[in-house]
């Protein structure tokens, strides 16, 4: 609940709230996307595989899943603010040390820090739009808002990149992140409320411990599925045995468990989650893959890759904007999983355009991949955190974030197992495009039916 010395002021600086949360959005996905972008250099700087690549991305995607249930508890325990401040000191720490960073497993370990900011910052960020704004409208207004600034992120990050790498080498790409986060972390001293809501909770080590077990089982079998297929398939079935415990241990605490497992008896809340992990699943993974085919086969430098994942960005920041009278227009079926089956529909046209001399078809899928993210974030975020009580937001914005990282993380392991497999270039590309859209697809026609249409009465 709210402080009562906070909770006349709310109303009054709500917009100044949600500026301080959108810096949060920013600090967290400028950095994914620079760094995606960054990729070949960084890789021919510290002569690294692209199995080690995959690990510059995905040990901040990693431990950013893993701990965002803690994350999110935590915040619903000891406070809100404070939790989203101490995430915004802890990357604004891990971006100077993976600016330093003397070599690839430096880099690596800053970037599972900057993972472990993300982690605190983000789901509290959700949890306190979800209790400043109370009213559902509203809520959904401010959520477009949120989500739109995942849209600004893709745009400023590649551009950013770009511009940087050239001039000021890799490093420049996380020295340029600073600033925002410590932005946020002075505006939420003002204009945050501080909020909890204990309710008889406490940490549950061994549920993390398992959760994060599975998550790193799954990631590590996909990134060594191609060149260590064998240890693969047995991080595969020790990530299966630990999702086995870690369910039964979550249902003998009922109530208590980091994650209650009768949140997913609702069944928006299920659409919500499985439509998130396939946006992302395709998304994060398009990301991590088109840059690099494009840089690798000499179509484009960095400059010229930053630039033609605009349109991308630009959509996603129009359409998102808009996401929540869309929602009210349309109905939160049509948006959430129509929207994850456009983004399945875009990637299977970049896949179409690998062969191709030019990039037109693949400009015109990445608009679509936009339009379908647009439409879907900032909805499938609201419709998890509102098919919960106000108790649980916390735990309902870490696990629909858990969905979305979990999603990008599993898809740049899976999709850059796939381009490496199909060894890279134009059919690597094509491959891994043809299954990330097939997959996003699938995920759009369970999230369909697992979504109760809005029906809305005759006067």
């Amino acid at each position: 609940m709210l402080s009562p010395r906070h909770a006349g002021a709310t109303a009054k600086f709500r917009w100044l709230t949600l500026l301080t949360l959108c810096l949060a959005v920013l600090v967290a996905q400028v950095d994914t996307f620079i760094v995606n972008l960054a990729v070949r250099p960084i890789g021919q700087y510290f002569s690294a595989s692209v199995d080690g690549l995959q690990w510059v991305v995905d040990s901040y995607n990693l431990v950013y899943a893993v701990l965002l249930l803690t994350g999110g508890l935590l915040a619903d325990l000891y406070g809100r603010r404070r939790i989203f401040m101490v995430g915004a000191a802890v990357f604004t720490a891990a971006s100077v040390l993976c600016a330093i960073a003397p070599s690839v497993s430096i880099l690596i370990g800053g970037r599972a820090l900057a993972g472990l900011g993300a982690a605190l910052l983000i789901p509290a960020s959700l949890a306190i739009v979800r209790v400043v704004w109370r009213d559902p409208a509203e809520r959904g207004r401010a959520l477009g808002i949120w989500a739109a600034c995942n849209g600004l992120a893709m745009a400023i990050g590649p551009t950013l990149g770009g511009l940087l790498i050239p001039q000021f080498g890799w490093r420049s790409i996380f020295l340029i992140v600073i600033p925002l986060s410590l932005a946020a972390l002075v505006l939420a001293l003002s204009s945050i409320p501080e909020s909890s809501d204990p309710q008889g909770r406490h940490f549950d080590a061994a549920a993390q411990v398992l959760g994060a077990l599975v998550l790193g089982s799954l990631a590590f079998a996909a990134i060594r599925s191609h060149p260590a297929p064998s240890i693969a398939v047995g991080s595969f079935i020790v990530a299966l045995i630990a999702l086995a415990l870690f369910v039964k241990t979550e249902a003998k605490r009922g109530d208590a468990a980091l994650v209650p497992l009768d949140l997913f008896r609702v069944r928006e809340f299920r659409g919500a989650i499985t439509a998130t992990a396939a946006m992302t699943f395709g998304g994060y993974g398009m990301i991590f893959v088109l840059p690099l085919a494009w840089q690798t086969s000499g179509t484009l430098d960095t400059t010229g890759a930053g630039l033609a994942l605009m349109p991308m960005a630009l959509v996603f920041v129009l359409v998102s904007s808009f996401s929540g009278a869309l929602t009210e227009r349309l109905g939160m079926r049509f948006v959430t999983a129509g929207g994850v089956a456009i983004m399945g529909g875009g990637l299977l046209l970049i896949g179409l355009s690998a062969s191709q001399t030019t990039i037109i078809l693949a400009e015109v899928g990445l608009a679509l991949t936009g339009l379908g993210l647009g439409l879907a974030t900032g909805p499938l975020a609201g419709a998890a955190v509102g098919a919960v009580a106000a108790t649980r937001s916390g735990t309902a914005a870490a696990l629909i974030n858990v969905a979305r990282i979990a999603g990008a993380t599993i898809g740049v392991a899976v999709l850059g197992a796939v381009y490496a497999a199909a060894h890279a270039g134009p059919d690597g590309l094509r491959s891994s495009m043809f299954v990330g859209g097939l997959v996003q697809i699938a995920c759009a026609g369970a999230a369909w039916k697992t979504t109760r249409p809005v029906v809305t009465p005759r006067r």
